[in-house]
């Protein structure tokens, strides 16, 4: 499959300042920027803007971020489904995964996450696509959020429906394993009855089992 990337860029003038939301950002890019402290969500900041970089360098991987000047304070991932999870089997070149969303604690308040996750899925190549995430409740910030995880959960599936990301069931058992889990996907317009019955072979690997 190509990996058509769309770059998309839109301005945002709030009370707190000029905001930017671009992407994909290149690597070459991402090494002119700074990575705000608070975005510590899944490993130390310089350790994630590494691994943000190195996402940006593969064939398929996309970066959106969210800056203020050189200042990033917000990103999301997306890229092919780790090999070790189930998502991987059977190589499907459409199946992407939107890996990791985080916008910085100062700046939740200013809603731009709705508007990252839209516009980073508004490339037309996406209607070849079916992109998928796993949300799971570990991941959040329940703490600073002050919601319980089914509270979360509302807020996680109201942010990617912005993106038009809706529930699909599965038996995967990292998923079942917590009523908050969930899968969540968009399935692009050119995506063919074959391809969508692959990805629900995915979704129900045990249906066989007794």
């Amino acid at each position: 499959m190509d990996h058509i990337k769309t770059y998309q860029f839109q301005e945002f003038y709030l009370d707190e300042g000029t905001f930017v939301i671009e992407g994909p950002v290149s690597s070459d890019n991402l090494d002119t920027m700074t990575f705000d402290k608070g975005l510590k969500s899944f490993r130390s900041p310089e350790e994630q803007f590494e691994a943000v970089k190195e996402i940006s360098t593969l064939p398929e991987g996309r970066i959106f971020v969210i800056r203020q000047e050189k200042h990033i304070v917000g990103y999301v991932t997306y890229h092919y489904p780790d090999p070790l999870e189930r998502w991987s089997n059977g190589n499907l070149e459409y199946l992407i995964e939107l890996g990791a969303i985080e916008i910085s604690l100062p700046y939740r308040h200013l809603r731009l996450g709705s508007k990252l996750i839209k516009l980073s899925l508004s490339g037309d190549e996406y209607e070849d696509y079916i992109v998928l995430t796993t949300e799971y409740y570990w991941h959040w910030d329940l703490k600073n959020a002050k919601l319980d995880v089914y509270e979360y959960k509302k807020l996680m599936q109201k942010l990617m429906g912005y993106g038009g990301l809706e529930i699909f069931a599965t038996d995967d058992p990292e998923i079942t394993s917590h009523p908050a889990n969930c899968l969540m996907a968009r399935i692009g317009s050119r995506i063919t009855i074959d391809q969508l019955q692959e990805f629900d072979d995915i979704r129900y690997m045990n249906r066989f089992f007794f």
